[in-house]
């Protein structure tokens, strides 16, 4: 089964404030396939980090289409508490987040049979926050 691994990010400079996503995927070995930067206007941290998960998917399912359920992804995003707010180890509190958590799992999760969402250091997300920053700074 082939895999693909998708990393997330998102940022506000300040919280709220002008905010924009980041998403890098690449094949198993580390083969660049997308990459994407967005910014999305005033929002938080966590909205901007809701965000780019919902891109993400959204640009898989347009790259593999009906491919999609026969294939592993492996999204690695750097925010802890969405991380484990997406898997369900987390109860969404925040009103404003609470639709982003619904659109993802009642339109999206469904595609992704083969999904694990992975919390990374941010070390290991230096890409997608590249495309954060270079978002934010129009480049």
């Amino acid at each position: 089964m082939e895999k693909v691994i998708i990393y997330t990010d998102g940022g506000a400079r300040g919280n709220p404030g002008p905010a924009a996503i980041g998403v890098y995927i690449t094949d198993a070995a580390g083969g660049v396939i997308k990459e994407h930067k967005q910014a999305i206007g005033n929002a938080t941290n966590n909205y901007a980090e809701y965000q780019a998960v919902i891109v993400a998917l959204d640009i898989l399912r347009q790259l593999y289409g009906e491919e999609t359920p026969r294939m592993e992804f492996e999204l690695r995003l750097d925010s802890e508490l969405v991380k484990k707010q997406i898997t369900g180890e987390y109860r969404v509190k925040e009103p404003s987040l609470m639709p982003l958590y619904m659109a993802i799992h009642n339109q999206r999760i469904d595609d992704f049979p083969h999904l694990t969402l992975t919390h990374v250091r941010r070390e290991f997300n230096k890409e997608a926050d590249r495309l954060v920053n270079e978002a934010l700074d129009g480049k």
